[in-house]
């Protein structure tokens, strides 16, 4: 009499919140599939900010690293996480490691792995900018990531070409779409139901009621700086217009919060908030009529709502937003970010060839194909 196998043990790997968003669709799939047992492993390379995606989620992590100190070097950080991570791996002796994106926690999760020769299987596989230092140091994570995975979940044909291109075997590479659709559908579906979680916004709409919102948000290293400083310049300069209110979540990092607190705080029309938990940041999506970023999800998230991204970078590794014309680049030059969102708020015909632009991201269900790969993938080695 044959037995079934027992379920793979998947240990999922993060640490930030754009990790957790994009990574919690996929947990709950390998939860909700027999053939697998998911472990969670955070890092809390952000502390507060994936709590909060934790919570709305439903995850308790297995294991947490905790690894988040004030001023940490990329370096020290890059070696806490790979003897954290490595020692959670001996632990668990998983079947398989899951890791998303580009972060310091993907990177060292997958170099940990590999040191085990354990298969590494990238969720977003296949983002490239082209320039290792923009965005720093993401781009770079990302090629080490993909130099060792097993198999690449791109989100989306260009991702898979970039791998191709790379000479990646074709066979370990799938086009899934990006999980953040996922996530962005399931998190509005639970704010419909339950209007209350993301009620803390009320106070700004009211403030803001009959104003056109532009949401913002900047966080990128390799703007810290003038990059900032010339972001701030713009955000001041538009909101001098009368019609407009700007809607600003700003990030924890000191370097982000002295530049834009200095030259924000106390205008009118901008609201320098904390940083927004997810449904609330779903919320600010809805309300915004143009989202100004330098954050990669954005850039996925937004068109999801009909919303144009202007993207104040000068590279971006998801230029299907840019071929699809959801996205434009702007990047941090004041004169060229105010100017471009003019443009959009006082031509109609401009704005809606952007809203209405196709969103190249996916459809919602990425996370239901990674794992029915995982399930093929784990049946061939069985």
């Amino acid at each position: 009499m044959s037995t079934a196998a027992a379920p793979a043990t998947i240990l999922v790997v993060f640490g930030t919140r754009p990790e957790a968003i994009k990574l919690f669709p996929v947990v709950a799939a390998l939860e909700a599939d027999p053939r697998f047992r998911p472990v969670v492993c955070v890092s809390a390379q952000h502390r507060e900010m994936l709590d909060q995606v934790l919570s709305i989620a439903g995850i308790v992590p297995d294991y947490d690293l905790n690894v988040m100190q004030p001023g940490q070097t990329l370096d020290a950080l890059t070696a806490q996480l790979l003897v954290g991570l490595g020692k959670v791996m001996d632990e668990v002796q998983p079947d398989r490691v899951i890791v998303q994106g580009d972060t310091a926690t993907a990177m060292a999760g997958a170099l940990a792995a590999y040191y085990r020769k354990l298969p590494v299987d990238h969720v977003e596989a296949g983002l490239r900018s082209g320039n290792i230092y923009h965005p720093w140091p993401e781009e770079i994570n990302r090629k080490i990531i993909g130099s060792m995975a097993a198999l690449h979940f791109a989100p989306t044909a260009t991702s898979a070409a970039a791998l191709h291109a790379e000479n990646v075997d074709p066979a370990r590479v799938h086009v899934t779409g990006n999980t953040v659709i996922d996530a962005l559908h399931w998190v509005s579906e639970k704010i419909a139901a339950e209007p209350a979680l993301a009620a803390g916004l009320a106070p700004l709409e009211a403030r803001f009621a009959g104003k056109r919102i532009i949401g913002v948000t900047s966080h990128r290293r390799e703007n810290f700086g003038g990059g900032l400083e010339a972001i701030a310049d713009a955000v001041r300069r538009i909101a001098a217009r009368p019609d407009v209110a700007l809607v600003f979540p700003v990030h924890p990092n000191p370097n982000v919060r002295m530049v834009m607190n200095d030259a924000l705080a106390g205008l009118d029309n901008v609201a320098l908030i904390e940083p927004l938990d997810y449904p609330h940041f779903a919320r600010l999506l809805g309300l915004a009529e143009i989202m100004l970023t330098d954050s990669g999800g954005v850039q996925e998230e937004a068109p999801a709502l009909g919303k144009p991204v202007l993207v104040m970078r000068e590279t971006t590794e998801r230029p299907e937003g840019l071929a699809a014309g959801t996205a434009k680049l702007v990047g941090t030059d004041a004169d060229r970010i105010v100017t471009e969102i003019s443009a959009l708020l006082d031509d109609k015909a401009a704005y809606e060839a952007m809203a209405r632009a196709h969103n190249p991201f996916g459809d919602g269900t990425a996370a239901r194909r990674i794992v029915e790969i995982l399930g093929n993938e784990i049946g061939r080695q069985t």
